[in-house]
């Protein structure tokens, strides 16, 4: 019996409690109910607020951006560092504004950027590759190896072309034959490459092939008139014409002069075309590849052979 009775009085505490704790429970969501729409209404607004904070801040944003690149126009600032000034200056005025509104709805600034923090290292972690090109844009504009509108040619997989864009993670060039090549800013910087427009001026090198019947001193005479009468070779600087080697079938004749850097790849075509047709009028043969087989030889070889056997 005694046991029984302290049984009920547990089950009647415990009852009552609960009971209790849901008439709690009932009252404060009963006036959760009646808060809700002043909570609505003050989140509304404070919603709205911060997008015309956004807006009015982009806009902020906008303007400060245009204020820099013009000052960095009068300032005649390289192009390629323009576009990365600009890139890291919107960077980081948005994460200021983003901040700032965050603070605004309550979020504490320190947590926020410590969370922040903490999310760069594991994305700088897992992006290696990509903040490699970063850091080798950085250096690219800095040390300037080259701007837009240089003609490069990287060694690491012979990527050749004018340069249109370095922007923060890669830099494209655009060949001759139009197409665009993108290459990735560290390996830029981390790879040997030839700036062809590093100096106004550029020596063409040309060989030509005649063959072993042709008159040499005529060939280097032809070519040296083609040299002297084109106005596209700078005059005053020196010009060789030389034989560069003497193959199985041509005579390799060189020729080294200089012209202007924008006019390169022009003088190059159309003068070797002009020295083809120069030849042609005054008796210079071009070969062919060609084998000379000597039959009177191997006869020769093949009677005395016989005459051998028959001894």
């Amino acid at each position: 019996m005694f046991y029984s009775s302290v049984s009920a009085d547990i089950i009647f505490q415990a009852a009552g409690t609960s009971a209790e704790e849901m008439a709690e429970n009932l009252d404060a969501f009963q006036q959760f109910l009646k808060d809700l729409p002043g909570k609505i209404l003050v989140f509304g607004i404070r919603m709205l607020i911060a997008i015309v904070f956004l807006y009015v801040g982009s806009k902020l944003i906008t303007l400060i951006r245009k204020i820099v690149k013009k000052s960095m126009q009068k300032a005649k600032a390289d192009i390629g560092l323009q576009g990365f000034l600009d890139s890291m200056l919107k960077l980081g005025l948005y994460a200021l504004l983003i901040i700032w509104i965050a603070a605004y709805f309550g979020f504490e600034t320190t947590s926020l950027i410590a969370v922040l923090g903490s999310a760069g290292v594991t994305i700088a972690l897992a992006l290696q590759g990509s903040l490699s090109n970063v850091t080798g844009g950085v250096l690219l504009l800095i040390l300037k190896p080259f701007k837009i509108g240089d003609y490069i040619k990287e060694d690491s997989k012979g990527n050749e072309g004018f340069v249109t864009e370095i922007g923060l993670f890669y830099t494209k060039l655009r060949t001759i034959d139009e197409k665009t090549v993108i290459l990735p800013n560290g390996t830029l910087a981390n790879t040997s490459l030839t700036n062809v427009n590093e100096s106004p001026r550029r020596r063409l090198i040309l060989n030509f092939g005649i063959s072993y019947q042709s008159d040499i001193k005529r060939a280097k005479e032809i070519i040296k008139h083609l040299v002297e009468e084109d106005k596209r070779f700078i005059k005053g600087e020196k010009v060789q014409i030389y034989v560069e080697s003497l193959d199985e079938s041509q005579v390799t004749i060189g020729m080294r002069a200089v012209v202007k850097n924008e006019d390169y790849f022009e003088v190059k075509w159309s003068f070797t075309e002009a020295v083809k047709e120069a030849f042609d009028r005054g008796g210079v043969s071009i070969p062919y590849p060609q084998l000379d087989v000597h039959l009177e030889e191997v006869r020769a070889a093949g009677g005395k052979a016989n005459e051998k056997k028959k001894g």
